[in-house]
C-alpha cells in the first residue's frame, strides 16, 4: 500500500442543519410562518382528533346506556328457593341474589349451569335456551 493509494473513511462534506438562518435563507426552507414553521413543533395525528369525538373511544367517562342483565345460574335457584314458588325480579332481590342497579331493578337472566329438581314459575325473567329447557323437563312454568 502506498500513499497514494489511501482513502478516507469519512468525508469531508458537513450536512447542512436545517432552520437556523445562514446560507438557507430567511425561512430556511421551512415555508412562510405557521405551525409547521416554528422550532419545538408537534402536531397531532388527525386521526386522534376524529376519534376523539366519539365518547365510547374517549377511554374515560363512557357510561353504556343499556343495563347490562343480572345473570344467575339455575343451580343457585334449587338451592335456595323450595318447590313450586314464583320466581321474580322482586322475589330474587328480597333473597339477596340481586340488587339494585341505581335504584331500581335490573333485568335477571336465568342461565343453564347446574341441574333443576323442583318445579318452579317465573314471572319477569329471560331465559337462555339451555335453562328454558331445563326448567321446562322439570315440569316448571314460564310465564
Amino acid at each position: 500500500m502506498q500513499l497514494h493509494q489511501i482513502s478516507k473513511n469519512k468525508s469531508d462534506k458537513v450536512s447542512r442543519r436545517v432552520g437556523r438562518g445562514g446560507k438557507r435563507g430567511t425561512f430556511s426552507g421551512r415555508g412562510v410562518k405557521g405551525q409547521k414553521a416554528r422550532s419545538g413543533r408537534k402536531l397531532r395525528p388527525e386521526w386522534r382528533d376524529a376519534l376523539k369525538s366519539i365518547p365510547k373511544k374517549r377511554g374515560y367517562n363512557f357510561k353504556t346506556i343499556q343495563n347490562r342483565s343480572a345473570i344467575i345460574n339455575l343451580e343457585k335457584l334449587d338451592r335456595i328457593f323450595k318447590d313450586g314458588e314464583m320466581i321474580t325480579p322482586v322475589v330474587l332481590s328480597q333473597k339477596g341474589l340481586i340488587s339494585k342497579i341505581s335504584g331500581r331493578l335490573p333485568k335477571v337472566k336465568i342461565l343453564g349451569q347446574g341441574q333443576v329438581s323442583k318445579k318452579f314459575s317465573f314471572k319477569g325473567v329471560t331465559f337462555s335456551a339451555s335453562a328454558k329447557d331445563a326448567i321446562i323437563k322439570a315440569g316448571g312454568k314460564i310465564n
